[in-house]
């Protein structure tokens, strides 16, 4: 299996005419956040392959939009049409899902809090909001046998791919514990911008592969 991973900067080998040759053998894409919602409706409606995903602490003009339409569906309304087809794009953060393929996904938006601005959390928030995931992730375990096949976050977590010295891209301490306890198999994140082949892309922890995907980043996954 193999997924196109895009965050954080409008890629031109993603925007662009030759992209439908270029990722044809892709199954699905992932977003991490910091990208402009027509540029998602660009990849989904080009490539025409579902696209899920989180947003970062940028580009944020239809969060609200997509908030509603969660805040729906957790009360139990029929919001697919505010969750879904939207840009063609399915908005999961705070969400686990399961995909066609059979992988289990739960996703995280946001960023660590360094001016008190629109989708930035502390430490604190970003515990709560993972403890709400845990009731399905138990069920996951239930059902499938494991928790999570990919965490799909905007933020890396703290001192690993980030940067711990800057307040704006200092990761999440408690995405170390969620790895911890529930073993995804990857984690996937954007925020922290790769400008030269040195950058740490790739990292490794406990159990967890930790991919920063910015620009653009294709996961093969075996045996699925």
């Amino acid at each position: 299996m193999k997924i196109l991973c895009i965050a954080d900067h409008i890629d031109p080998l993603v925007h662009s005419v030759n992209a439908k040759d270029r990722f044809k053998d892709v199954d699905f894409v992932l977003s991490a956040g910091d990208l402009p919602m027509d540029y998602l409706g660009f990849v989904a409606s080009t490539l025409n392959k579902s696209v899920f995903f989180v947003f970062g602490n940028h580009n944020l003009k239809h969060v609200e939009l997509f908030r509603r339409g969660f805040s729906a569906l957790r009360s139990g309304m029929d919001a697919a049409h505010l969750t879904r087809n939207r840009f063609g794009s399915t908005y999961i953060g705070g969400r686990c899902i399961k995909t066609r393929s059979g992988l289990l996904i739960a996703g995280m938006g946001g960023s660590i809090n360094y001016n008190n601005g629109e989708n930035q959390f502390s430490d604190a928030q970003m515990a709560w909001k993972l403890l709400r995931l845990i009731p399905r992730l138990l069920l996951n375990k239930l059902f499938y046998g494991r928790f999570l096949d990919i965490f799909l976050t905007h933020s890396p977590p703290y001192g690993i791919n980030d940067l711990p010295e800057d307040p704006c891209h200092r990761g999440f301490k408690p995405f170390l514990w969620f790895m911890r306890l529930f073993s995804p198999r990857y984690l996937l994140h954007g925020h922290v911008h790769l400008y030269n082949s040195n950058d740490t892309r790739v990292s490794r922890y406990e159990h967890t592969q930790i991919v920063n995907v910015y620009d653009h980043y294709v996961l093969t996954i075996e045996g699925v």
